[in-house]
């Protein structure tokens, strides 16, 4: 019986641990590696198709964006999750897998010029379907035989919609043990989601660290501090831009958006404008919107039971196109726009960063954690000039973090979480999903409380029937990184997008012109393409 840590050792993201019970191997997670973390994402830790089955704490592309590539190398068993995280994996496993096929049609567009072998993306939207046809889900609380020796259980672990805790309890030649990985942890007082349940006992167990050595700002309000950045930016005629991760963070920013709007909070403009510029966003808002039973709080119960819808409100748009995120900023009235992506390394949010960082009137609102190397962390940092699109843009605009606003158990709830693992009490707790220092820090804390824990390292291995490390792992140089590389798609994918929004807009005003000088713009367009073909 033994588990084996291949990722978020003394990281932050791309978790995924493996436990070996009987012959059989169980992956926990199996997440895309993001920012410094990054090694490279093509290689997995271990034979594909060896892997049994595999098990998902919830939908973030940290914990679930490997899953296609596993299934692509050659896994061909069953994904256990919650029934909700499912309807989430399969809109993000698929948006992930489009931002792979574009990445790679753009290197391999660049690489031919240069006569390089053309590269395959890291999955196909192809591959993401097959793996989601692979998913089997289950409720919370519900037994899951696994196979003879091991059985599982989904517990609440309030972090995300269908975010779990897991469950496992492992026979092996008459030695019983109980594993809990704990997955993402969620914050207290959340809306929508419930704060995290608690697990009755365990042998061992493998806990996230991410804010394990420092605790959440408290906030009197969220809406009233929010509504108040909104109506004094608003006041002065500029735009909130909310860089919000597309799934989760999104959702919940609507819900106070909502509750600002029905008690008239933004003084300025009562009923202002919101646009949500992301089609990932606008397809997990759906998912929200539909059979949360079983999932939602008490108050979200009540608003649901009193006919209210949770994330919609006069005044809401949600753009799909490219050319209508292109629009928002022709447009001079003031308006809060969210997009992704949250850490501002891709996506949209670039977009509207370029249009309105220079701005004094505008502010920046962060609400997720900034990993390093990020842009969102740059800016945070203090900044004073950015370069986006292959531009030095200004930083004038208001920078706000609103550190109260996160998804993640700051220390003290992680502590009150571990304390309520009991009869048994653990006999190991393994430090993981943290900065390298936070896990050391979090490992340090729980041992003074008596706690035995240590923060293992990559490719650590251990015994769990004799309660010993076989193996002590290995220790991984940081990456050097850097916000204008970071994402999958380049900045300069990012800046051939715009180029082509540009001529899109220029192409709609044109519209009526003299015949010999459409024919004209034809002509050139033409030619720029047949260069770039050929």
């Amino acid at each position: 019986m033994k588990l084996t840590f291949f990722g978020a050792a003394k990281a932050v993201t791309g978790s995924c641990h493996c436990l070996e019970v009987s012959g059989k191997k169980i992956l926990i997670d199996c997440g895309l590696q993001q920012g410094r973390d990054e090694r490279d994402n093509a290689v997995l830790d271990f034979n594909a198709s060896d892997i049994d089955y595999v098990i998902v704490t919830h939908a973030h592309i940290d914990h679930s964006g490997r899953i296609p590539l596993l299934v692509k190398q050659g896994f061909h068993g069953q994904i256990f999750t919650t029934r909700l995280t499912g309807e989430l994996l399969s809109v993000m496993l698929q948006d992930s897998a489009h931002i792979q096929e574009m990445d790679a049609q753009w290197k391999n567009q660049k690489g031919k010029r240069a006569g390089r072998e053309p590269v395959e993306p890291l999955y196909t939207v192809a591959e993401a379907t097959q793996a989601m046809a692979q998913v089997v889900t289950f409720e919370y609380g519900q037994i899951i035989d696994l196979f003879p020796g091991v059985k599982i259980r989904f517990v609440d672990a309030g972090h995300l919609l269908g975010s779990a805790s897991v469950e496992v309890w492992a026979t092996e030649n008459g030695v019983e043990k109980k594993i809990v990985f704990s997955g993402d942890l969620g914050n207290i007082n959340q809306p929508v989601i419930r704060d995290p349940s608690f697990v009755q006992g365990a042998d061992y167990v493998v806990m996230e660290s991410t804010y394990g050595d420092r605790n959440h700002e408290p906030v009197a309000s969220y809406t009233a501090e929010l509504a108040k950045i909104i109506d004094d930016t608003f006041s002065k005629g500029g735009n909130v831009i909310i860089p919000s991760f597309a799934v989760g963070r999104t959702q919940e920013l609507l819900y106070f958006m909502r509750e600002m709007k029905r008690d008239g909070m933004v003084k300025s403009n009562p009923d202002f404008t919101v646009v949500v510029d992301s089609p990932l966003a606008n397809v997990a808002t759906k998912i929200f919107s539909g059979d949360l039973r079983g999932y939602l709080d008490e108050e979200a119960i009540e608003l649901v039971r009193d006919g209210e819808k949770l994330f919609t409100f006069p005044g809401l748009t949600m753009t799909e196109s490219g050319e209508e995120s292109k629009m928002l900023n022709m447009d001079k009235r003031s308006k809060v726009i969210i997009s992704a992506s949250g850490m501002c390394d891709a996506g949209r949010i670039r977009h509207h960063l370029k249009h309105n960082l220079w701005r004094e009137e505008c502010a920046i609102v962060f609400v997720g954690y900034q990993g390093e190397g990020t842009l969102g962390r740059h800016l945070l940092n203090g900044a004073k000039q950015v370069r986006l699109f292959g531009e030095d843009i200004a930083v004038n605009a208001t920078i706000h973090n609103f550190k109260g606003l996160s998804s993640h158990a700051d220390r003290d709830h992680l502590l009150d979480w571990i304390d309520h693992v009991k009869d048994p009490a653990p006999q190991q707790v393994f430090v993981v999903h943290g900065d390298a220092q936070v896990t050391e820090i979090f490992a340090n804390t729980l041992r003074e409380k008596g706690i035995p824990a240590h923060a293992p390292l990559y490719e650590e291995v251990y015994d769990l029937a004799a309660g010993k490390m076989l193996a002590a792992g290995v220790e991984l140089a940081p990456k050097k990184f850097s916000y204008e590389s970071s994402g999958h798609v380049s900045a300069a994918y990012h800046d051939l997008e715009s180029a082509a929004m540009d001529i899109m807009t220029l192409i709609r005003a044109s519209k009526g012109s003299p015949n010999k000088d459409l024919k004209k713009m034809a002509n050139q367009l033409r030619a720029v393409v047949e260069r770039w073909q050929s």
